[in-house]
């Protein structure tokens, strides 16, 4: 069967991140994700380590004590993906199993319950799950077969199930089966469908669902006409995504600039990303809370929007309302931005890490902010 747009392009990713990796390295990093103040990351050996803020548990350890430092979740090394919500974490092994752990107060654990979870938890005994997200307090998964699957919150019918109410075992969203990838946002959802087609839904205040209005959507809503779209991120009131030409646009929210397009005027449909009236072939983004990060295919590393504590990584406090290069380095493969930090990988296989670090999220042993990218060593 023939490979979906978006499949070729992660798997191109793949190959760019592995293609530049040395020979040997103390410890190499396949994948990471910034929360609100914690992070995790799956080591190239498929091992899982988490830190920061532990207090609902949200690092996985079986503590609810905050580390500075990354610390190695268990024993397992069959992680494949994971990613850091609002103080829980969910993950995906190479065996198909759904894992989550932390917060649980809106059933976003997804096991049922409303307690919180310090260790992870296996979610159910199916064993096809592909990639899952998690938003502020609720998450959503694709699975092999291509069905999309919601729990958690679902105020502003975030979930995607036609109602508002919260859900605490994943449920079916709709029944397409030609689901790619989701981003779960603080209260809205993108998706990107293998025919290249752009959904979203939940909460549409300042346009961050990009249908030209304001109303919320408790359903998926297709945006646009386009069949071209390969990668999306949903931020706090804000989302980025990336074509199939490789340019990037952006809608929402605009205070501080996060959009990037030099101005403050709110997008209620998706708005084409520019630097001094130059286009940039664009590999990676991440909308975080109120700013973007970004990859070019020649490994650049770019920022916008709010800068406070230093988030952006160009070594000040000052906002930017364009896309602005970060350091000099070329060797930067993929990078996410969490509420007020941000963290990185290399083509090298090597992680960093800016932004605020109040709580250790950062993961360098120190609880000092970061106004530049610092390598993260465990």
């Amino acid at each position: 069967m023939a490979k979906t747009k978006a499949a070729i392009f992660c798997v191109f990713s793949v190959i760019f991140l592995m293609g530049f990796l040395p020979e040997a390295q103390a410890r190499v990093w396949q994948a990471v994700s910034a929360g609100d103040t914690h992070t995790v990351a799956v080591g190239a050996d498929g091992t899982l380590w988490a830190w920061g803020n532990n207090q609902h548990g949200q690092l996985g350890d079986g503590t609810t004590t905050s580390r500075h430092a990354p610390v190695q979740i268990g024993s397992a090394t069959t992680w494949a993906t994971v990613s850091a919500g609002n103080s829980f974490t969910a993950a995906t092994r190479t065996d198909g199993t759904l894992w989550t752990w932390g917060r649980n107060n809106h059933g976003q654990l997804g096991n049922g319950g409303a307690a919180d979870s310090h260790s992870p938890v296996l979610i159910g005994i199916v064993t096809d799950w592909l990639s899952v997200s998690a938003g502020e307090d609720f998450a959503l998964a694709v699975k092999t077969d291509g069905t999309l699957w919601a729990w958690g919150n679902n105020n502003w019918g975030r979930l995607g199930d036609g109602t508002t109410t919260s859900r605490a075992s994943p449920v079916r969203i709709g029944a397409q089966t030609n689901w790619a990838s989701v981003s779960a946002g603080q209260r809205h959802v993108v998706a990107v469908r293998t025919d290249g087609t752009l959904w979203a839904w939940g909460n549409n205040r300042w346009g961050r669902l990009a249908d030209g209005t304001t109303t919320d959507r408790h359903s998926p809503i297709q945006i646009g006409t386009g069949t071209d779209w390969l990668a999306v991120s949903a931020g706090e009131a804000h989302t980025a995504a990336i074509a199939e030409n490789m340019m990037l646009w952006t809608w929402g929210y605009n205070r501080s600039g996060r959009l990037g397009d030099g101005t403050a005027a709110n997008r209620a449909s998706p708005s084409l990303v520019y630097r001094g009236g130059i286009s940039h072939i664009w590999h990676s983004v991440s909308a975080g809370s109120n700013f973007t990060v970004g990859t070019l295919f020649n490994g650049t590393l770019w920022a916008w929007g709010n800068n406070q504590h230093g988030r952006l990584g160009d070594g000040t406090t000052t906002n930017h309302s364009i896309p602005t290069r970060i350091g000099t380095a070329t060797n930067w493969a993929s990078v996410s931005a969490g509420a007020e930090h941000s963290a990185a990988i290399r083509t090298d296989g090597t992680l960093w890490a800016w932004g605020r670090n109040n709580h250790g999220q950062i993961g360098d042993g120190t609880t000092a902010n970061r106004h530049s990218p610092v390598q993260i060593m465990p």
